[in-house]
């Protein structure tokens, strides 16, 4: 296994709109970004990724891309941006963007020239068809946002392909020349100093040949047919070939419906595409058979033996990368631990667990104070598309019950993490003094980043340790992994090994004190405890209390 900085760093993830206003207008934008830096320093994050910051309509905040090449008014300038990257490696800290490049927005210059006409230079940067006989789209794939990914367009009578909103036309990667414009704009961001991309839905790029339909329903799932589809591997490896082998940079693929199986062909580094996979299935641990919005319990041992399978997957070839949140799923404390009673030591068990496994930590923004989940009360608060289409499809339409509905949202909707960041307990949480785009989550006053840096017990400070210990001990980079307690009911547990050095992670998932069995060689008793989530007074061996974390030295 090769030291790379990519699998040493920790990543801290911001979303621009929600992250800090400093123009009154309600909006996040890079100026904020750039006045806490030193609070990210503080932290001790050595990678920023920023979510979306290019010109966009704003459709889908910001992954609509109307120009690649320059900034969201409400986000700033060029200027701005590189005074930004300028601050940030003055600070010793990477920039990873976001790459956007299964779709664009409808408003792209490519796109208003693709659907002039046929013949137009740009049509073949989409995809188009013309409908069946009857008038009927060209398939039955459905959108990820709700009814049919064809949207008519009247211009040129025919059909184009939309995986995601109908203002996010897909790419057709078909196309030679829309992969060099796409290669064109990715040296433009590297050479101004870049240091890496986390690249959107990039497992969606190929779609098969022929387009077809999937069953006989007028919407079937059509991600047989462009999830990881059949030219993918080599689009990656053209992508590596001729942009990402030039530089020094960090790569990690956003991919829905990725075994592990394919994320040791998309990482492996003798096959030189990306470096680390976004997977999503630990995070449907809790989507019934209808989908997310069908919410149905997780249990530890589903969720350990999801993230055990992965560990040994790519302990030998490829990279794993560890979240349990971002911008697009609920907050970690409201969904894997407990953001009333126990919300600290919750909030610390679960942050040990994505430190101490093998692979590179990625903190979503207030994760490290404990944000939590947002219940607003009407509709009308929403903001997100996702939300709103599902809702309009299923109770307007067909006819669901609105309490039904709204627990799911409550539970799985993305605008839980997008709700304002909680500097401090002023009106808006210190966000804005403006109205913010989105409604702040009411609990601020209690949970917020001037409260979390004065205790020296908060879960701030806990972060801040993790991290720092990551830094001084390759065990928690480079170690073997093996779990213990395999069949146990609350307790995940586990070792890291490098060469003489071990140590063993035990975390109770739960609220309820539960006893501590090891087998005989690990015993615990008078080995020091390097980081837990309670005072070592009280501590025993052989018991964890409520949603406890220790990590011990054991050699």
């Amino acid at each position: 296994m090769t030291r790379a900085f990519w699998k040493e760093a920790v990543v801290y993830q911001i979303y621009p709109r929600s992250f800090k206003d400093s123009n009154h207008d309600g909006i996040g934008d890079l100026q904020g970004i750039i006045s806490k830096l030193d609070y990210l320093k503080e932290l001790g994050v050595d990678v920023v990724w920023l979510s979306p910051i290019y010109k966009s309509p704003n459709d889908d905040n910001g992954y609509d891309i109307s120009d690649y090449y320059d900034i969201m008014d409400e986000f700033g300038t060029m200027d701005d941006w590189e005074q930004l990257l300028e601050g940030m490696h003055q600070r010793g800290m990477k920039l990873m963007m976001d790459l956007v490049v299964n779709h664009s927005s409808d408003e792209h210059a490519w796109f208003v020239e693709s659907r002039k006409s046929k013949d137009n230079p740009y049509r073949d940067y989409y995809i188009w068809r013309p409908g069946h006989e009857d008038g009927t789209p060209p398939n039955n794939w459905s959108s990820f946002f709700s009814g049919s990914a064809w949207q008519y367009d009247e211009v040129t009578g025919e059909y184009y392909l939309h995986l995601f909103s109908k203002k996010q036309p897909d790419l057709n990667w078909e196309n030679p020349k829309l992969r060099r414009s796409i290669y064109d704009m990715m040296r433009f961001w590297l050479d101004k100093g870049v240091d890496g991309f986390r690249m959107d839905v990039i497992n969606l790029i190929s779609k098969a040949e022929g387009l077809p339909s999937h069953g006989s329903e007028p919407l079937g799932d059509g991600s047989p047919y462009f999830m990881n589809g059949p030219r993918v591997h080599e689009f990656l490896h053209e992508m590596n070939q001729e942009v990402l082998s030039q530089y020094d940079v960090m790569t990690v693929g956003e991919m829905p419906g990725a075994t592990v199986e394919d994320a040791k062909l998309y990482t492996s580094e003798a096959r030189e595409e990306l470096q680390m996979v976004f997977q999503f299935e630990h995070v449907d641990i809790d989507s019934g058979p209808s989908g997310k919005w069908e919410v149905t319990p997780w249990t530890l041992p589903r969720l350990r033996d999801i993230l055990h399978k992965w560990q040994v997957g790519l302990a030998q070839e490829g990279w794993n990368s560890l979240y349990l949140n971002n911008h697009d799923q609920p907050r970690m404390v409201s969904r894997f631990g407990n953001d009333g009673e126990y919300r600290v030591q919750s909030a610390k068990m679960l942050a040990t667990l994505l430190h101490t496994l093998k692979g590179t930590p990625y903190i979503y923004q207030g994760e490290e104070i404990g944000m939590t989940n947002v219940r607003f009360e009407k509709l009308d608060d929403y903001r997100d598309i996702e939300i709103l289409n599902m809702y309009r499809e299923k109770v307007t339409e067909g006819g669901a019950k609105h309490e039904d509905i709204i627990e799911g949202i409550y539970a799985k909707g993305r605008d839980n993490a997008r709700t304002p960041m909680q500097w401090n307990a002023a009106e808006n949480a210190g966000f804005t003094e403006g109205t913010p785009w989105i409604g702040v989550n009411p609990n601020y006053r209690e949970i917020n980043v001037e409260q979390a840096l004065k205790d020296p017990n908060s879960i701030f400070h806990y972060y801040k340790k993790l991290i720092a210990l990551r830094k001084e001990n390759p065990v928690m980079v480079y170690g073997d992994y093996e779990l213990l307690l395999e069949g146990h009911d609350s307790i995940y547990a586990f070792t890291r090994t490098l060469g003489e050095v071990q140590w063993l992670t035990v975390l109770n998932f739960f609220g309820k004190e539960v006893r501590l069995e090891l087998p005989e060689q690990l015993q615990v008793e008078g080995k020091p405890v390097i980081i837990g989530n309670y005072p070592e007074e009280g501590l025993e061996a052989g018991l964890l209390r409520p949603y406890e974390a220790r990590v011990y030295r054991m050699h």
